[in-house]
């Protein structure tokens, strides 16, 4: 029998089997519907899943949460500043962090000092800022305020002591610097003994420190320059060497000069010769304080006795006369290669030189017949001027 006919004679089977009488009532009743589903079981509704399920919903909150802030916040902590102009900041020694990002978000540097915080901690830099004075940029972000403030570049101010300046004269330069602070050193140090140089420096340092610099730079720089001095010079020591790069110094501010200058000091000290040179008469007039602008040097100067006065005393004054630039010092150190003896100012701010006396009082009286000349043109001057001035309060 095949599975057709089979199938067939099941169907036939059911077919035929008799139906149940039932009465109206039962053919009324309606029948019944769909089963309701299990009822849930004892440890779906267990309290400790209960609360894992909110547990663990939490956390997936919070990490969303978390994330969505932790974005946001980079944002800000990367994105552009709030400053629309270049601003400095000065951070006092022993700042906290907490006031540093108080007086970035007060001057508005920065938007949110809460942001500023996380963010260095974030980037372990929360003890590592450095004390200074910084230039913040417009537009920086906290990021860039953050690693300005690690490097510790702060903004350098300058102190220039120009060449042939006076200990005393560097020393008021110095206490009248704003940008530095505290007290001067009680005692001045020995003339001639600091540096004609610019020194960079970050605000605040001590001038004691300052000070200290200047002489640290001007021993290096003589030591290293005497160290390569020509063979044979007529100086006893680096002092008598120093002394005369001095007077060099104050006698031109010629650079094609100095070293023709030199030579004819180092001439005459080797010949015994008086150094005859009008900025050691005025020192010894005056010190370090300098001849007043206004006071001229008279011909009586010249024959006043002072232990500077190098038309009265043989050899090199006692000390220098003012510091000495690194020009003066390699001038004397390695000098021209001339006879010259003398030199006198030409009238045009740069100086003649003579080897005989009879060649430099050519010199000399061509110079005195220009200062002559100066002289009337500058009376005739003023003359006219007083008569203009007259004519007018009439």
């Amino acid at each position: 029998m095949t599975e057709e006919a089979d199938n067939f004679g099941k169907r036939s089977e059911q077919t035929a089997r008799p139906l149940a009488a039932r009465s109206a009532r039962e053919a009324l009743r309606p029948e019944a519907g769909t089963p309701p589903p299990p009822k849930r079981s004892r440890q779906s509704r267990n309290q400790f899943v209960v609360f894992l399920n909110f547990v663990v919903s939490s956390v997936v909150f919070l990490v969303i949460v978390a994330g969505v802030a932790f974005y946001l916040g980079k944002h800000e902590f990367e994105g552009r500043g709030p400053s629309t102009t270049t601003e400095t900041i000065l951070i006092r020694p022993n700042t906290g962090v907490r006031e540093i990002a108080e007086t970035l978000e007060r001057q508005g540097l920065i938007s949110d000092q809460r942001i500023f915080l996380i963010g260095l901690r974030v980037h372990g830099a929360d003890a590592s800022l450095k004390a200074g004075e910084y230039e913040i940029k417009a537009g920086a972000s906290m990021l860039d305020i953050m690693e300005l403030l690690e490097s510790g570049k702060s903004v350098l101010y300058s102190l220039t002591v120009p060449e042939g300046r006076t200990v005393a004269q560097v020393f008021k330069t110095v206490a009248a610097t704003p940008e530095l602070s505290g007290e001067m050193p009680e005692e001045m140090p020995p003339e001639g003994s600091l540096a004609a140089d610019t020194l960079r420096f970050t605000r605040g340092m001590p001038r004691t420190e300052a000070i200290a610099k200047l002489k640290a730079q001007q021993e290096e720089l003589v030591q290293s320059i005497w160290e390569r001095r020509a063979e044979g010079l007529p100086l006893q020591n680096i002092e008598e060497f120093v002394t005369l790069a001095s007077i060099v110094e104050k006698e031109t501010g010629q650079a094609d000069e100095r070293s023709r200058v030199a030579a004819v000091f180092l001439n005459r000290l080797e010949r015994g010769m008086r150094l005859q040179s009008d900025p050691t008469v005025i020192y010894g007039l005056f010190g370090g304080e300098g001849k007043p602008a206004d006071r001229p040097i008279y011909r009586s100067d010249l024959a006043k006795e002072t232990p500077y006065n190098t038309y009265l005393i043989d050899g090199l004054p006692p000390t220098p006369i003012a510091n000495p630039g690194r020009a003066a010092l390699e001038a004397v150190a390695n000098p021209s290669q001339t006879d010259e003896l003398y030199f006198v100012a030409d009238g045009s701010g740069g100086h003649v030189f003579a080897t005989t006396l009879e060649e430099h009082n050519e010199n000399v009286a061509r110079w005195r017949k220009i200062e002559s000349e100066r002289r009337a043109r500058a009376e005739a001057e003023a003359a006219e001027t007083d008569a203009e001035e007259g004519e007018e309060g009439n």
